[in-house]
């Protein structure tokens, strides 16, 4: 029997523990004990909840109670699910989370304590929801030298962006819409400023080049500048306006940028829409292939949560091998070099501009790269 505990029961935290209870069987099969819910941590109580009896407000119980050795962290932020990981790691437990925000800004620094530690700190849920991706990136597609991943990694922007190509929405009433339906929070800046999107793709590309790269380093265009018209324009010719994360090598560097692209009707991400994801890896050995879901929720979530603590059980005694290096900002750029057609606009005239850098784009109002 694996003991575990939950930390925070909100719309993760509460997913994990329903996963855990509905599919038990389904867990003890594939981790070849029962993986049992001790505790659940969180300062709120939930006196007509199911798991009422497992809820305490102090983690030092958790942290002090041997018996638990799988934490899944669900807070979400960088204050206390940092300390609260940290100190898991250092009793001896291992950690798994879909904590973005964490593992992009402190990630380095805990995958050093899981490895002093001897314990595991997992994190599939961190980028593409319930998504496999970060194991076959690093499992599956491991023979590979990985030369670029790029995709839709935000369902909040692009359920937006469906709202305004589909529905004729502003961007206003687009972000009110996907509010109301609970795919964008209160405060939406993370999503449509593309900062969620940036630390995805630092994880990806920390884990593909094994080093470490900086989200606050990392050239960022959101989505609050798309205007429908050139929504409707790109539309008139097959195209939809997506915001892409793209990470990649060349010429001796790798680049790293989040901005908003025009997708031809050519590219499989062009039919990605409302509030799914989809992340197309390039491999030297494999070639391209896609990964697609959804990236958010409460029970796609919890479902890599849940995946990440049996891989946790079965690495008890050997942990998985994950990790990487300092950053290198001396190989790392912006993409600006990066060769592309573009779609320019400057009033009501536009054109697609042939293959060439940002600097010989001239001096258009918009531009956004074409992705074939």
């Amino acid at each position: 029997m694996a003991y575990a505990a939950i930390l925070g029961y909100g719309t993760v935290g509460s997913g994990v523990a329903k996963v855990l209870t509905d599919n038990g069987a389904e867990i003890e099969k594939a981790a070849g004990e029962a993986v049992k819910l001790k505790y659940i941590v969180d300062v709120r109580s939930f006196p007509d909840d199911p798991n009422a009896d497992k809820i305490i407000s102090d983690f030092s119980v958790v942290e002090n109670d041997a018996e638990v050795g799988i934490v899944a962290e669900t807070i979400g932020g960088t204050g206390v699910a940092y300390e609260f990981t940290k100190r898991a790691l250092l009793a001896g437990k291992s950690v798994v989370t879909s904590n973005k925000e964490l593992v992009a800004s402190r990630g380095r620094e805990l995958l050093g304590i899981a490895a002093e530690k001897n314990v595991n700190y997992l994190f599939e849920a961190s980028v593409g929801g319930g998504i496999p991706l970060l194991r076959p990136l690093t499992l599956c597609l491991g023979a590979n030298r990985i030369e670029e991943i790029k995709g839709i990694v935000n369902g909040t922007t692009n359920y937006i962006l469906t709202c305004m190509e589909k529905g004729g929405m502003s961007f206003e009433e687009a972000l009110d819409t996907a509010q109301r339906l609970g795919y964008a929070e209160r405060d939406p800046s993370a999503d449509i400023e593309g900062k969620d999107a940036c630390r995805k793709i630092c994880i990806l590309a920390d884990l593909a080049f094994g080093r470490e790269f900086d989200p606050e380093k990392v050239r960022t265009v959101g989505i609050g500048g798309i205007a429908a018209e050139d929504i409707k324009i790109c539309s008139g010719f097959g195209a939809r306006i997506k915001l892409i994360a793209r990470t990649g090598q060349a010429e001796g560097k790798e680049y790293i940028f989040v901005e908003p692209h025009v997708v031809m009707p050519t590219c499989m991400l062009n039919g990605v829409s409302e509030s799914f994801n989809a992340i197309l890896v390039r491999g030297n050995a494999v070639g391209e292939c896609m990964f697609y879901g959804r990236g958010a929720g409460s029970m796609p979530t919890a479902s890599a949560v849940v995946g990440d603590m049996i891989d946790a059980v079965l690495h008890r005694e050997k942990r998985r091998s994950i990790g990487w290096g300092a950053g290198n900002s001396d190989r790392i750029s912006d993409g600006s070099e990066l060769v592309s057609r573009w779609y320019v606009r400057s009033g009501e005239r536009w054109e697609l501009l042939d293959p060439c850098s940002r600097a010989d784009t001239g001096d258009w109002d918009i531009k956004y790269r074409i992705m074939d």
